[in-house]
């Protein structure tokens, strides 16, 4: 008896064809070892980058943006604490907000409002100042100039607030 021969052809002919369907099954399956494929054509599994690439360079290239705009504002914020922890910028401050006409210019509570320009060099004992603060009080808003040499402490050469309502300039070091 064969395979695919056997003396009932009639009564075994449904049996005859499961075993056909069977045979050429496990011929074709890739992981028979009758296989009449190549092994080598096999299925390669990809590593991860190749399944991953459609949303981890957009996510890599934001998250490199957004770490750069980081770095940049630490930066701007560190220099601008920096130049308002400084004796020139505390004493400026002091001085326009004691000052009477500054304060009935621009009212009570007068402070910083908004981002110190300029540069403070400081060495040691010694040092230069020259910063534009703007301050705004209860009744308007102006420009601190502060220009100044550190000896030692500091000796502001320039000290004036510019109301910008009025246009007027009040000279800080009159008394």
């Amino acid at each position: 008896m064969g395979f695919f021969l056997q003396n009932n052809a009639e009564e075994n002919a449904p049996l005859n064809l499961i075993n056909f369907h069977t045979f050429i099954f496990l011929l074709s399956s890739k992981k028979n070892k009758y296989s009449m494929e190549d092994s080598n054509s096999e299925h390669i599994k990809k590593d991860w980058f190749t399944r991953n690439w459609k949303w981890f360079v957009p996510t890599g290239c934001l998250s490199i943006l957004v770490l750069f705009g980081l770095f940049i504002a630490g930066i701007f914020f560190g220099v601008t604490s920096i130049m308002k922890d400084s004796d020139a910028y505390k004493g400026a401050m002091t001085e326009a907000q004691n000052n009477k006409l500054v304060i009935e210019k621009l009212g009570n509570n007068i402070e910083s409002d908004g981002m110190v320009s300029g540069s403070i060099n400081v060495n040691n004992d010694t040092g230069n100042c020259d910063i534009q603060i703007p301050i705004k009080g209860s009744k308007g808003t102006g420009t601190l100039f502060v220009v100044a040499t550190k000896r030692g402490k500091w000796k502001y050469n320039e000290l004036s607030v510019y109301i910008q309502k009025t246009e007027e300039e009040i000279n800080l070091l009159q008394k």
